[in-house]
């Protein structure tokens, strides 16, 4: 699959004419909760030579491919990435702390990584995360089983939820720290929980266990209640944002040895 998501992204920047600044996985094996047949969920964000900028109308600013069992790509472009990014868009928060990198230029990641936690609005978060857990709290725990995968999805959006409202910090993607929020009496059935997920498959499905669907949704309600007090507003980065986004386009040009970025 690394071969085959090496080759892929080259091929983009040739039919395309882009250059892919940087790829990354974004799903449970980026989170740190795969099962054995996960598929590779890879995002990732590219620029267009100056040019194609200097138009009345903007051009498409996504390019998304159809998923099959292993792969699923899509992709921004840098503009749109960079005022999602001004906005604070979780996904993009997500996508910049990913580990597991699979092509950056020109430095990218590490030219955003000292705006990020600045950057991000912790009431726009939360809602975000909240908007994740609601499906989880209102939705999978109503039957008599959940699927696993969604048990999990719904954990993680509740710990990146408490994390903004009790630590007023941007939340980390990956599911490890995460847990440092979770009460020591859920921890032995969140391990044997990830265990499990270990070797099941995508569909494998369970009782909701009781104790942890009483945590998502004293979460959830805790999260509610908290949203209006957060602070929503952050220091405005957007010159910042417009120097980086000017300056990639240019350094985009430069020979790099390798593939031809062209109009």
């Amino acid at each position: 699959m690394q071969a085959r998501i090496q080759t892929a992204l080259r091929q983009l920047e040739s039919t395309h004419g882009i250059r892919i600044l940087y790829a990354c996985e974004s799903g449970s094996r980026a989170w740190g909760f795969p099962s054995p047949d996960s598929d590779f969920d890879v995002r990732f964000i590219y620029c267009h030579p100056p040019v194609w900028y200097l138009t009345l109308d903007e051009g498409t600013d996504t390019l998304n491919f159809p998923v099959d069992d292993e792969l699923d790509l899509a992709g921004w472009e840098l503009r749109k990435a960079l005022r999602l990014l001004r906005g604070s868009n979780a996904s993009v928060f997500e996508w910049l702390q990913s580990p597991v990198v699979y092509h950056e230029a020109l430095a990218f990641r590490a030219r955003l990584a000292p705006l990020l936690p600045a950057a991000f609005n912790l009431k726009a978060g939360l809602h975000h995360y909240l908007g994740q857990l609601r499906r989880g709290v209102e939705e999978d725990l109503l039957p008599d089983e959940i699927r696993l995968k969604r048990l999990f999805y719904a954990l993680r959006s509740a710990l990146a939820a408490r994390w903004i409202r009790e630590r007023h910090a941007l939340p980390p993607m990956e599911f490890a720290p995460l847990r440092a929020g979770l009460p020591p009496a859920l921890a032995a059935d969140v391990d044997e929980l990830l265990a499990r997920k270990a070797t099941a498959t995508e569909k494998t499905t369970l009782p909701p266990p009781a104790a942890l669907a009483a945590f998502l949704r004293e979460e959830f309600a805790a999260g509610q209640a908290a949203r209006e007090a957060l602070p929503g507003s952050r220091p405005s980065h957007g010159a910042a944002l417009d120097a980086l986004f000017r300056e990639l386009l240019v350094e985009a040009q430069a020979p790099t040895g390798g593939a031809t970025f062209a109009p």
